[in-house]
């Protein structure tokens, strides 16, 4: 499993690299790399789940957030509520009640996943289990939060999805970002409940392993930032780098309370 692993996030890091240097040298963008691009990372954090968490909570924190993803955008879509006024096109392929593309809870899981895994890292061990379920929802929500301040405003220029409104944010409304945060706070906090995690239980993770789950996120966010610049997109691009490069670098720096000794 962890061959495969490796060989997933390789993959999927040298597509990803690949599509963004292919716009300097003239090479057109092909439509099958973003939902191949997406797979590839869901695969990764599928088996990164399985390896850090087991395959029980691995498959409960996918089930919840394709649930409560698909849940809160078809009900979005249908009615401008939790992220604002805004329909998908029919670039991301077919939709769930004609309303939302299957293919995003994917992209959701393969962001939510190293988020939660870098959240877990930051937040230290303590004994009310509750605050600190509480706390890991939040921050978990805001790392994931952070990678749509690059990425919905690319998005939304390769028209993917359309604002009926013109947004504070270029434009893009800032209710998203609070419904971006709710998607995967409720996500967190369900899968930390149902699942009994425990702030003990996570201080044993590896830095070394969980550092494969930073990557998939740098990864992610660079190509977002990068896609941002090449369509002349410098201010969201700008603001993806400061939203989650600390997010980064403490995930991949900071050892947990059993390896701190």
């Amino acid at each position: 499993m962890r061959k495969l692993l490796i060989a997933l996030l390789v993959l999927y890091t040298a597509l990803t690299f690949y599509t963004v240097l292919s716009f300097f040298v003239g090479i057109s963008f092909q439509p099958i790399f973003t939902p191949l691009l997406s797979v590839l990372a869901f695969g990764f954090a599928v088996v990164h789940g399985s390896l850090r968490l087991g395959w029980r909570r691995a498959l409960l924190l996918l089930g919840l957030t394709f649930a409560v993803s698909l849940l809160f955008e078809s009900l979005g879509v249908a009615t401008g509520l939790v992220y604002g006024p805004y329909h998908y096109t029919d670039k991301l392929g077919p939709k769930f009640l004609g309303l939302v593309p299957y293919l995003i809870p994917v992209a959701w899981f393969m962001m939510t996943y190293p988020s939660y895994i870098i959240a877990s890292r930051l937040l230290p061990a303590q004994k009310n289990v509750w605050r600190w379920r509480l706390g890991v929802a939040a921050l978990g929500a805001l790392i994931m939060t952070a990678w749509d301040l690059a990425m919905d405003p690319m998005m939304v220029a390769g028209e993917h999805w359309t604002w009926e409104v013109q947004g504070a944010y270029f434009g893009v409304p800032l209710q998203n970002y609070f419904g971006w945060w709710l998607t995967v706070f409720v996500t967190f906090l369900l899968f930390l409940w149902i699942g009994r995690l425990s702030p003990q239980r996570e201080a044993q993770s590896n830095l070394a392993f969980d550092r494969l789950a930073v990557l998939s996120y740098a990864v992610t966010g660079l190509s977002s930032v990068i896609v941002d610049l090449q369509v002349g997109l410098g201010g969201p691009g700008l603001v993806g780098i400061f939203a989650m490069l600390p997010w980064v670098l403490m995930g991949w720096g900071r050892p947990s309370v059993a390896e701190s000794g």
